[in-house]
C-alpha cells in the first residue's frame, strides 16, 4: 500500500480547518445579527457623540482600542460572508487594496493630494508613522465592498457589463463618503485645513474619492468573481449587515449634529437596503444558533 502524499494531506487538513472556521463564523454571525448590525452601531453612535460632547471621562472618550474593537465587531458579517470566496486571486486583490489604502492616505496626510490638506485629530487605534490609523483598511475596504455588493443586488443582470458595473459601484462609494466624511469631521476624527462648504468637507475631498473609488473598484472587480459573489449573496442573508451598521451609525451621528443632507443620504442607503430585502427584525426572534 502506497504512503499518503504528505503535501496532499497537508492541503486537505488546511482546507478542513478553513471550512470549520468558516462554519463557526457563519454560526456566530447568524446567531447574533441584531446585536452586531443594530445594537453595536447604536451604542457606538452614543459613545462617539458622548465623547465629542465631553460627556465621557478622558480614559473612555474616543478610546482608540474601544473604537477599533467596535468597528471590528461590525465588520464580522462582511468577513464571514466573503471568507469562502477568498482564493489566491482575491487575496492578491485585497493585499493590493490594503497597500493602496495606506499609500494614498499617507500621501494625502503628507501632501494634501488628492483629498485636500487634512490631519487626524483622534487616534483611531494604533497610528502608522504617527499619522495614519493602522486599522485604516478596516475602515476603507468595507466602503468599496459594500457598494459593490449593493449594486450587484439592486441592478442584477445589468451589472454583467463592466462598463455599467464599475461606474455605478464607484458612484455608490462616493455616496457613502457623502455620509461618512461630514459625520467624521463633526465628531472631530479629522479636519481639513481650509474647511469646506459641505459641513467642513472641501470639494477636493470628493475629487480625490473619485480617483480612490475608481482604483479600488477596478481592483476588487479583478480579484473577485462577480457570479460567485452573487451566488454567495443569495446564500448568505447577513452579507450586507455591515452596511446596515453603517447606515445606523453615521445616520445617527449626522442627525445628532443636525447635518440633514448626509443624514438623508444615509436614509437613501437604508431604503436601498430595504429594496434588497436583506435585513428584517425577525432576527430578534429565538434562533437555534444562539444556543
Amino acid at each position: 500500500m502506497a504512503d499518503a502524499d504528505p503535501a496532499g494531506t497537508a492541503t486537505s487538513d488546511v482546507s478542513a480547518a478553513r471550512a470549520r472556521v468558516q462554519h463557526r463564523l457563519d454560526d456566530l454571525v447568524a446567531g447574533h445579527r441584531f446585536e452586531i448590525a443594530v445594537v453595536f452601531p447604536a451604542v457606538g453612535a452614543v459613545l462617539l457623540l458622548a465623547s465629542a460632547w465631553g460627556w465621557l471621562p478622558e480614559p473612555l472618550a474616543f478610546h482608540p482600542y474601544l473604537v477599533l474593537s467596535g468597528v471590528l465587531v461590525m465588520r464580522l458579517p462582511l468577513v464571514a460572508g466573503l471568507l469562502p470566496l477568498v482564493d489566491r486571486r482575491a487575496a492578491i486583490a485585497l493585499v493590493a487594496l490594503v497597500g493602496y489604502a495606506y499609500g494614498i492616505e499617507l500621501v494625502g496626510v503628507a501632501t494634501g493630494w488628492p483629498y485636500g490638506e487634512f490631519a487626524y485629530l483622534v487616534d483611531l487605534g494604533p497610528m502608522l508613522a504617527g499619522s495614519v490609523p493602522l486599522g485604516l483598511p478596516v475602515f476603507f475596504l468595507p466602503l468599496v465592498v459594500n457598494s459593490y455588493l449593493l449594486v450587484i443586488l439592486l441592478f442584477g443582470r445589468h451589472t454583467r457589463r463592466a462598463v455599467v458595473r464599475l461606474p455605478v459601484v464607484a458612484a455608490v462609494v462616493l455616496w457613502m463618503d457623502v455620509v461618512l466624511d461630514p459625520g467624521a469631521v463633526a465628531l472631530g476624527f479629522w479636519a481639513y485645513d481650509a474647511g469646506g462648504v459641505y459641513y467642513g468637507v472641501p470639494a477636493s475631498n470628493y475629487v480625490g474619492w473619485v480617483l480612490s473609488a475608481a482604483v479600488s473598484v477596478a481592483v476588487l472587480d479583478w480579484g473577485f468573481d462577480r457570479v460567485a459573489l452573487h451566488q454567495r449573496l443569495t446564500q448568505c442573508p447577513f452579507l450586507l449587515d455591515d452596511l446596515v451598521s453603517f447606515v445606523i451609525l453615521w445616520g445617527a451621528v449626522n442627525l445628532a449634529f443636525l447635518q440633514f443632507v448626509p443624514a438623508v443620504a444615509a436614509a437613501v442607503l437604508g431604503v436601498a437596503l430595504l429594496e434588497t430585502d436583506r435585513f428584517d427584525f425577525s432576527v430578534l426572534r429565538w434562533n437555534p444558533a444562539r444556543r
